[in-house]
């Protein structure tokens, strides 16, 4: 039976792989409970210390939910509401508390988009085009699209994709700023560690700090955001030793004259 995700670790980045082409990567009940253990591990591992998710082919980043699964099986629908990171996507990616970058191959369908939007950075190949079509389908979104798309990309755009259920493309995503850069479907996953490797240089536990600052005030009204910072910050600047600042000072100037 073939690996219905494939995982490759090497340099501190986990390339994690969505591999079910034939059927447009689509969510199946088995593939979410593996994607659920597969981030479960990578966020324990130590030597892990930032992700890239794709999809296997060049049709499919992932069309969502398995629907031929859905409609052969009682109650199987209520995955679109499932809680629980083992049957939830979604949440199964937002509980790595490293960074998680989307490398969008080709289409993310509905749940698939949803997923896209779990992660932290999107990076998108030319052929990858974006569509909401739960209205089409008849199905309530679950896993957080009709919160998340509007904040990312306006309330009026985001009702013209769910209202419609058109195929947004890559240029357009990118314009809108859904996607922070597209590129030749060749360079997709070199962009993606090229990335990558630069998240991975910073301190792992500062970087999951701050995801967890940035994630929650998102999650929070600006107020109550500012709020989360101030709180955090105090707590975790209060710990800053001068000698331990000199020193990545020093480090932060270095790096800079190498980057132009």
């Amino acid at each position: 039976m073939t690996d219905l995700i494939l995982t490759e670790i090497a340099d501190g980045i986990a390339t994690v792989t969505l591999n079910r082409p034939e059927a447009m990567n689509a969510l199946s009940q088995a593939l979410r409970h593996h994607l659920y253990e597969v981030m479960t591990a990578l966020d324990a591992d130590d030597g892990v210390r930032a992700v890239i998710l794709t999809g296997a082919g060049t049709r499919a980043f992932t069309a969502g939910l398995d629907l031929k699964e859905l409609g052969s099986q009682e109650g199987a629908l209520g995955a679109a509401n499932a809680e629980g990171a083992d049957e939830n996507p979604v949440k199964a990616i937002e509980s790595c508390r490293k960074p998680v970058i989307g490398a969008i191959n080709g289409v993310a369908i509905t749940g698939g988009f949803e997923v896209a939007l779990a992660c932290d950075v999107l990076i998108a190949s030319s052929n990858a085009r974006f569509a909401d079509t739960h209205a089409r389908v008849g199905v309530m979104p679950g896993w957080g699209l009709s919160q998340k798309l509007s904040r990312v990309i306006g309330i009026s755009r985001a009702k013209e994709l769910s209202f419609t259920g058109n195929f947004l493309d890559a240029a357009t995503a990118e314009r809108w700023g859904l996607v922070n850069r597209v590129v030749a479907p060749e360079s997709l996953l070199a962009e993606a560690r090229r990335l990558a490797a630069d998240m991975a240089s910073v301190d792992p536990a500062f970087l999951a700090g701050y995801k967890r600052l940035i994630d929650e005030g998102y999650a929070a009204s600006f107020g109550e955001g500012l709020a989360i910072e101030h709180r955090q910050s105090s707590a975790a600047n209060s710990a800053v030793r001068p000698a331990e600042l000199e020193a990545r000072r020093t480090a932060v100037q270095a790096r800079g004259r190498t980057q132009g």
